[in-house]
């Protein structure tokens, strides 16, 4: 296989260089976030939201230079990655990691960023379109919400943990909970439900990441004339729910087909894939 590279902190490096020390703190304390995007056509798509999110979560966490990481700036290194790795014209996952730089114990010596950018040729994937997913509902352990639940943290038990359940029973998904029992979000997506001919999702204080795709579907619904409500949502919904469906910025809409004994519809989450693939915001199209 050809060699792949990654950007470490403004240097392209073979993804298997020996990088991080034991005293790193992304590796020792989760201290730092992540930006996960789709790369196509050239350009990252929603870039100015994911942006947005990671300055602003990075003032949150009082990371330095926040505003360094703009749009011009994510865009120039991935581009000059995807290059380095020969993925040009191609469908590509980007993943930029930033974490705080030096040492120090839970005190940090310093609040200066360093950064981490990877790419990963997507295949295409129509599964979500033809055959929908099979999820289950996650409870070994519950996701407690703060004013860090909306970030896309290094911190990430709880997604591991309900991962090896998804693995284990061979489900397509499973749905978090937060710690008071209410729907939080899937495994890598935000999610959404149809019922009586409004939309819900869980609110951003229910502990839910605060998901840029989530933003995008809340938009195109308001221009369908569709009813979006925030709330909270208890899981037994999906008893009698219409549609459910996961929305995240890599794989876009995904409709869930089937829980336990119950099967859904999938009408608004096909209005609203077709509707994704022409969407754009005017900073989109600058």
């Amino acid at each position: 296989m050809p060699i792949q590279y990654i950007n470490f902190n403004g240097e392209i490096v073979p993804e298997d260089a020996k990088l991080l020390t034991a005293d790193n703190r992304g590796f020792r304390y989760g201290d730092g976030l992540f930006e996960t995007m789709l790369y196509q056509g050239g350009e990252i798509r929603f870039l100015h939201l994911h942006i947005e999110r990671l300055q602003r979560s990075m003032q949150t966490i009082q990371l330095e230079q926040s505003t360094m990481f703009d749009e011009y700036f994510v865009k120039k290194i991935t581009d000059e990655l995807i290059r380095k790795n020969n993925m040009v014209g191609q469908r590509v996952r980007v993943r930029l990691t930033v974490f705080r730089d030096g040492g120090g114990l839970y005190t940090p010596a310093a609040n200066k960023p360093a950064f981490i950018l990877q790419v990963q040729k997507m295949d295409i994937q129509l599964r979500d379109k033809k055959v929908g997913l099979i999820v289950d509902l996650y409870t070994e352990l519950k996701k407690p919400y703060s004013d860090l639940s909306a970030i896309k943290s290094n911190n990430s038990l709880i997604y591991v943990l309900a991962g090896n359940y998804k693995k284990k029973f061979d489900y397509d998904d499973v749905f978090i909970l937060n710690q008071e029992g209410f729907l939080c979000e899937a495994l890598t997506s935000n999610l959404f439900i149809y019922y009586d001919k409004v939309l819900y999702t869980p609110a951003l204080n229910q502990g839910c990441i605060d998901g840029v795709m989530r933003r995008v579907v809340m938009d195109m619904a308001e221009e369908e004339g569709i009813p979006v409500v925030e709330a909270q949502i208890s899981p037994e919904i999906m008893k009698t729910a219409d549609e459910l469906f996961c929305t995240n910025a890599v794989q876009g809409i995904q409709w869930v087909m089937g829980y336990k004994q119950k099967r859904y519809f999938n009408k608004l989450s096909r209005i609203l894939q077709e509707k994704l693939l022409t969407w754009s915001y005017d900073k989109d199209e600058d």
